[in-house]
């Protein structure tokens, strides 16, 4: 039954590249015609394949809306919220997750640090859109003509002397960091307060959430947050696997 299923599962990202006959599949497969025409032939009435008139066949309509509708049902605070916790229990500091909509930046979830010195950060306030690092990877994401918009009609508040300035300074801060795939915010929002962000990819690559580390000078220096930097790309990296569906899945003992 097992190897009936791969081949099954095979089918797909074969059909992935193009329409493809009978005789192409059964060779992709290495099987009889017969056993590729059965295989099809049961995809086909889950609506997983779709056989043209030309008689080649190609991915069906329903694989399509089951991904759809997959996608739409995930929620990237639930998968994340465990490696938060546990990136919030080795290092100590407050771990934010925050996602971009309608123009805005806000925070969805919040582990708080072990130290007696709070954030005050809250779940689904907005972010300093214009110095957080968090807002810096999401944006830094969006398309070139979009990124530029969006720079250009923000206000920059002075919070303080590190702020980003202008749209110009900005923009060229998000071309920093979409190089480099990392963010921060050493001071830029409040004086005493440093951050470092990491992206959260979905299976697309693109960037559905970003994750950070935040903690005041009282407790760490700069230099000391920004040493965390890797441990914080591991857990964004840990967390896009599970979002995306690349982490394997590990079979109960």
């Amino acid at each position: 039954m097992s190897q009936t299923v791969d081949r099954a599962l095979s089918i797909l990202p074969l059909l992935a590249e193009g329409p493809a006959d009978l005789g192409q599949v059964a060779g992709r497969l290495g099987v009889h015609k017969s056993t590729a025409l059965r295989l099809l032939r049961t995809l086909h009435e889950h609506g997983l394949v779709y056989r043209q008139s030309d008689q080649r066949y190609r991915l069906g309509a329903r694989l399509f809306a089951l991904a759809q509708e997959a996608m739409e049902n995930l929620d990237v605070r639930e998968i994340a919220h465990p490696h938060l916790v546990r990136l919030n229990e080795e290092c100590g500091h407050t771990v934010h997750l925050a996602v971009y909509e309608e123009g805005e930046v806000l925070y969805i979830d919040k582990v708080e640090s072990r130290y007696p010195v709070r954030m005050y950060s809250r779940i689904g306030r907005p972010v300093a859109i214009t110095v957080a690092a968090v807002a810096k990877l999401l944006l830094a994401d969006l398309p070139e003509a979009e990124r530029r918009a969006v720079a250009e009609k923000l206000d920059y508040p002075p919070y303080t002397a590190r702020s980003t300035p202008d749209a110009a300074a900005f923009l060229r801060e998000l071309a920093k960091v979409r190089e480099q795939g990392w963010a921060t915010d050493l001071g830029g929002h409040e004086e005493s307060v440093n951050c470092v962000a990491a992206p959260i990819r979905g299976a697309d690559g693109r960037v559905v959430a970003a994750m950070s580390v935040s903690a005041p000078n009282v407790v760490v220096t700069a230099d000391e947050l920004l040493a965390l930097r890797p441990l914080v790309r591991r857990t964004a990296d840990a967390i896009s696997g599970e979002y995306s569906g690349r982490t394997p899945i590990k079979e109960a003992t």
